[in-house]
């Protein structure tokens, strides 16, 4: 390793391996390269596909309006014009903390320097009888996608189990397919947990008003059929024929690799504001890191643009020049023609304050907590929040959410006030 290098990965020799192929792990092998380290760096994905952007899955992709190809992280050949060992169809099953290695299935073997820890998650899976049968589908990967695209005919039917992000963003595809769906949820709106239930309500109208049969406060009871499913049934004996399901119920972090060789895990792993787990030079980022974030607690986010920039954080962090983690996460949702725009994190609000009328359709939300905002929602408004040049007003909230601005709350839903002017100068990024 030349000196660079060396001073680049903090003085430690030894390569660089990265377990798991999605868009956390694949930003933070190209960030490491961005930021000057030249020794090995090694990519683990057991996907046989190269690292791939997941939201497309159940929107255009599923829609059958965008390629595959259009949705690789890098190109293929990235990979070898940068030197980055790509193993794809190979799974990491073992970590020797002790002994700096990381065994695959193939029996191969991977010393490392440093190990970022990028397995994503899972599919959850209904606990239910007949979750087996065939046609009972999720989504999460390529497979899942191309799985559901070939059952949704159009006039065929579908239920849709779980009425979170990809629950809603599959429902919207498939009417657009030209699918019949019912939808169940145990909460009373779509969306319930994250938005709420005024939000919520604007949602289930939307969907109600493009045909979809919206069961809530209904849970699943079994999953009925010969081999394939045939027929939902619900706790309350309601039964809903059906030619295919598909699940959307949130997802298991994949934690047991790294917990299994000692790594701390509670409904993820655990990492600190750099990304590091409590074992010795391994780090966590993505879907499967519980970080800890100087603003909201401790919080696992399994969104697009966490991945994206906690990938890259970190890979700075294995370069000992990493500083905390405090993104104020955002992340947006498309559904039939509307956009959900979302900037923060509010596992819990005692007011929601709206500027625009919910019965319009095109809003914004926010949601406070002792006075502070600690997110908003926009529907169909609000713009970019992550483009400093869009006129839209959702790009302020991060400054009233990171500077813990005391707004006036007539102010904050006053259409003429400018939002800009709820931020005090010397707290604007």
């Amino acid at each position: 390793m030349s000196s660079s290098a060396r001073r680049a990965s903090g003085g430690r020799a030894g390569p660089v391996v990265i377990v798991g192929g999605g868009l956390a792990g694949a930003t933070a092998a190209a960030a490491l390269r961005e930021h000057g380290f030249d020794g090995e760096v090694h990519l683990v994905a057991a996907e046989g596909q190269p690292p791939y952007n997941r939201p497309p899955l159940s929107k255009a992709y599923l829609r059958g309006e965008a390629r595959f190809a259009d949705q690789l992280v890098h190109p293929l050949p990235y990979y070898s014009e940068h030197d980055i060992r790509l193993s794809l169809g190979q799974s990491a099953v073992a970590i020797d903390a002790a002994r700096r290695v990381v065994e695959l299935d193939s029996g191969a073997t991977l010393t490392y320097g440093r190990l970022l820890i990028a397995t994503g998650g899972r599919t959850r899976a209904p606990w239910v009888p007949g979750a087996r049968l065939e046609g009972v589908l999720g989504l999460r990967t390529l497979h899942d996608a191309d799985r559901i695209r070939a059952a949704a005919r159009p006039g065929s039917r579908a239920v849709v189990v779980g009425m979170g992000f990809i629950g809603s963003e599959v429902t919207a595809s498939l009417r657009q397919l030209g699918v019949e769906v019912t939808a169940i949820d145990p909460n009373q709106t779509p969306l319930a947990r994250a938005l709420g239930p005024e939000v919520g309500r604007v949602l289930a109208g939307i969907h109600r008003d493009k045909g979809v049969e919206l069961l809530l406060g209904e849970s699943i009871g079994a999953f009925e059929g010969g081999e394939r499913v045939e027929r939902v049934r619900t706790l309350s004996g309601r039964t809903v024929p059906c030619d295919f399901v598909v699940t959307g119920v949130g997802i298991v972090p994949n934690v047991e690799l790294a917990a299994r060789a000692g790594a701390a895990s509670d409904g993820g792993l655990l990492v600190d504001e750099l990304g590091r787990t409590s074992l010795p030079d391994v780090f966590a980022a993505g879907d499967v890191a519980n970080h800890q974030h100087p603003i909201f607690g401790r919080v696992r986010v399994e969104h697009w643009n966490n991945a994206s920039r906690q990938g890259r954080a970190v890979a700075l962090s294995m370069l000992d020049q990493g500083a905390p983690y405090d993104y104020v996460h955002s992340f947006w949702s498309d559904q039939y023609e509307h956009t959900i725009e979302y900037v923060g994190h509010a596992a819990r609000w005692d007011r929601l304050v709206v500027r625009g009328g919910l019965e319009s359709r095109k809003f914004l939300g926010f949601y406070l907590k002792d006075g502070l905002v600690r997110a908003a929602v926009g529907l169909d408004r609000g713009g970019d929040p992550e483009d400093p040049a869009s006129d839209g007003e959702l790009k302020w909230v991060p400054d009233l959410i990171r500077h813990r601005v005391l707004v006036d709350l007539e102010q904050l839903a006053d259409e003429d006030v400018p939002l800009a002017d709820l931020v005090p100068i010397r707290a604007r990024s």
